[in-house]
């Protein structure tokens, strides 16, 4: 994919996560599948801050030529943030904000992504095409996640007559 295709791609996303969580049940938001995987509400939360402390401040710095990230712990902000305890709405609300926030950002940069990069300590020769490719990557790992709570929660919500004509996931 082209720089333009994965920046289009980012943008029609925001529409993607919309649709995706508007409307949902407040049993689903709160529903932990088992162990260590995350509500809705989690997975929200963590684009959010995803968005405006990882991929955009991350490949502004690629773009300026800066090596020196910002340390970040997803896993740990889970607990630490008290994600459980944040109101879904306002959350997705803000996430979507911080998408467009970055789209326009970067569709207005006039750079070559693919000639800038930077060697950074803990992650090696990173590029701004591998950035971008890697915020976009994200997207697609949690629309699965999020699709996957979903369906699970359709087929538990029949039990005992579970889902099985539509296809197995």
């Amino acid at each position: 994919m082209n720089t333009h295709e994965i920046i289009n791609q980012l943008d029609s996303n925001s529409l993607v996560f919309k649709n995706l969580l508007s409307g949902v049940p407040e049993k689903l938001i709160h529903r932990k599948p088992s162990g260590s995987h995350w509500s809705l509400l989690e997975i929200v939360c963590h684009l959010y801050d995803e968005e405006k402390e990882d991929f955009r401040p991350r490949l502004a710095k690629i773009i300026a030529g800066d090596h020196n990230w910002d340390l970040i712990d997803p896993q740990d902000w889970v607990l630490s943030r008290k994600y459980s305890e944040k109101d879904f709405d306002s959350v997705l609300k803000d996430f979507l904000y911080e998408r467009s926030v970055s789209v326009e950002w970067l569709k207005s940069l006039d750079v070559n992504f693919r000639n800038l990069k930077v060697t950074q300590p803990v992650f090696g020769e990173f590029s701004a095409i591998k950035m971008l490719s890697e915020w976009l990557a994200h997207d697609l790992l949690h629309i699965r996640q999020i699709l996957k709570l979903k369906f699970d929660f359709l087929n538990e919500s029949l039990q005992p007559d579970a889902v099985s004509y539509a296809g197995k996931w």
